[in-house]
């Protein structure tokens, strides 16, 4: 048995293979234990360092960029989050380091050890719950956060936009799940966190709710979408090439029709057929328009293109043994070219 450590930020004890993430709630866990399940397959046992303590050690895979110690072994990284979260993700200095590099990233993949995949998801639906089956006409379903520094590509801010829009306009169309929503969104700097502090003052005084349209956090986001109609799917930032994660899927999957921002791309990977562009209306109002146009028959026939590209062969890059596979297979071959002694 050949014995791998990953290095996962506030991970220990292969608490990233439970069934259930403690760390990142909403973060499935499907794609690491599928991980882990087919290293062990081909007899390398993948463990957070903890576990392997006192073992000799092949490589080491880190989950996400992040401070590095001295080098001792081969080592690998799998770059998913948005680089204007994770800096080190798009940093080149940072990523020459690594003898592979497994990233969607299209700004890195000219670095001779980058080697591209998409974000991985397991794609896994069953039966379609129909439109008139659907009680929740839309739906938002997210972590309340904010980005630190100004981004003129930020897509937490529209979050926020759609959100306040609903709750003015038409509160009864749209239900707002996720962590963190009963408190304003968080803020950086001096001036906003004075806004911040107003605000919840006076929403105190009045005994107003931070948002509310905050329906709950959601054990089980599939239970929400398969009632929702419509699911408003931003990516925390907007025009990053390939970056397409969970969001979009997670409605698909359910049988829920996406209105999507985020990759400026997406039609080279998701037909438009099967989701609403939200860069083809100038506002959330028109959005809404739009969604209150939908017919049955309409939605039906953005289900069947939803399950024709799920079962179909352009979904495979984002499958989750596809993923798997490429990296286990590139890090094995990387190996045996002489690293693994």
């Amino acid at each position: 048995m050949i014995y791998a450590n990953i290095h996962a930020e506030g991970r220990a004890n292969n608490s990233l293979f439970s069934e259930e993430d403690v760390v990142h709630k909403y973060n499935p866990s499907y794609t690491p234990r599928l991980m882990r399940q087919e290293f062990l397959r081909c007899g390398v046992e993948l463990n957070t360092p903890d576990l392997n303590y006192g073992k000799k050690v092949a490589f080491d895979l880190y989950a996400e960029g992040q401070v590095l110690g001295p080098r001792k072994r081969p080592r690998y990284l799998v770059a998913m989050e948005n680089p204007n979260i994770n800096k080190l993700n798009s940093n080149h200095e940072f990523l020459r380091q690594f003898d592979l590099v497994f990233a969607w990233d299209v700004r890195v993949q000219h670095l001779p050890n980058v080697v591209s995949v998409m974000i991985p998801h397991s794609l896994k639906s069953g039966e379609f719950a129909d439109f008139k089956q659907r009680d929740i006409f839309s739906c938002l379903i997210n972590a309340n956060k904010a980005f630190k520094e100004p981004l003129s590509s930020d897509l937490y801010l529209e979050r926020i936009k759609t959100i306040r829009w609903y709750e003015r306009y038409a509160p009864e169309k749209f239900s707002l799940f996720g962590m963190g929503w009963d408190k304003l969104p968080p803020s950086f700097t001096p001036w906003g966190r004075f806004k911040r502090s107003i605000t919840k003052a006076t929403n105190y005084v009045i005994g107003r709710p931070a948002f509310p349209s905050f329906s709950g956090e959601v054990d089980d986001k599939a239970k929400v979408l398969r009632r929702t109609r419509f699911s408003y799917c931003y990516e925390n930032s907007r025009d990053l090439k390939n970056y397409i994660t969970e969001k979009i899927f997670d409605s698909m999957t359910q049988g829920c029709v996406p209105v999507y921002w985020g990759a400026d791309n997406i039609l080279d990977y998701i037909p438009s057929d099967c989701f609403i562009d939200r860069r083809h209306f100038s506002s959330t109002q028109e959005v809404h328009e739009f969604l209150l146009s939908v017919k049955e028959g309409d939605y039906v026939a953005y289900q069947n293109s939803i399950r024709d590209f799920i079962h179909g062969s352009q979904s495979e890059c984002f499958i989750s043994i596809k993923f798997i596979k490429i990296i286990i297979n590139s890090i094995l071959s990387n190996l045996s070219q002489g690293s693994l002694k």
